[in-house]
């Protein structure tokens, strides 16, 4: 995402209504604020996430974000009475624009130039789901259980690209059982099948994803960032092309202050003072 803005762009948003959004030294969580109804998300909620998560790229001092939930779950997906109701009634110019949107949530948090750590407790279920597997880290407790539901309801398992990312977390196999049949599943499997990345104990998962997006905050934020595009660019890049794009990555990265500043606190037996740039 580039952090140059033209004459439309608006200055920082002060108020998101649909979301909490708190900022500290370089780590943003955002935090979803429904909680009497599992925070079921809302067309508002999926807009501010669309334009929330640009605005925090362009900003520039966000250096790792923490996506969680409030009360007793994550997300539990869409809420049924706000958007598959309303759904019903629209054309399919309107339900593309719609799921476009929703997409462009998830390209969002894969593109933005920050770690994004998903903070899991409780349901995370449908677009729920989607977006804790779009994060780079899924830090859940033993209560967290994930259900990708689309099927459930008549519709592609493949919804939000969740067809795309999730093969390529847990495997085709894994994948595809979770996607066809939508069944729930918990802590203790979604850790052995990979899709969480650590399993915290119960009630510590916003905490050890809150220690996480600190130590990665204040760690080498353009060498992480560069790792993170690397990661989404070489998904379908043959391996001639990935180690070329390695290449002319790393020869950039030598030219950065963190690379001499590694070097520079190495030879002063001193931990390097990370910029960024």
């Amino acid at each position: 995402m580039s952090p140059f803005t033209g004459s439309a762009n608006r200055t920082p948003t002060e108020d998101w209504r649909h979301l909490r959004l708190t900022l500290d030294a370089g780590v943003a969580t955002v935090t979803f604020a429904r909680p009497g109804k599992l925070n079921a998300l809302t067309f508002g909620a999926y807009a501010d996430l669309r334009d929330l998560l640009p605005e925090l790229a362009r900003d520039g001092s966000v250096r790792a974000l923490v996506l969680g939930g409030e009360g007793r779950g994550f997300c539990s997906g869409g809420d049924v009475d706000d958007i598959i109701g309303a759904t019903l009634a629209m054309d399919t110019g309107r339900l593309l624009d719609f799921n476009r949107m929703t997409g462009q949530v998830v390209r969002s948090l894969r593109e933005c130039p920050f770690p994004v750590i998903a903070a899991v407790h409780g349901v995370a279920a449908g677009a729920g789901a989607v977006l804790a597997l779009a994060a780079d880290f899924r830090v859940a407790d033993p209560t967290a259980r994930f259900a990708f539901l689309f099927t459930k309801v008549g519709l592609s398992g493949g919804d939000m690209g969740a067809a795309y990312l999730l093969p390529r977390v847990v495997g085709l196999g894994h994948a595809t059982r979770l996607l066809m049949l939508g069944e729930p599943v918990a802590a203790p499997e979604a850790e052995r099948i990979g899709l969480i990345s650590r399993l915290t104990a119960e009630g510590a998962a916003h905490t050890e994803a809150a220690a996480l997006a600190r130590r990665l905050a204040d760690g080498p934020a353009l060498a992480h960032a560069q790792t993170k595009a690397l990661l989404t660019a070489e998904l379908d890049m043959p391996l001639a092309a990935a180690v070329e794009l390695d290449a002319a990555t790393q020869a950039l990265l030598m030219n950065s202050a963190d690379y001499a500043e590694f070097h520079a606190a190495f030879t002063g037996k001193r931990p390097p003072e990370w910029r960024g740039r």
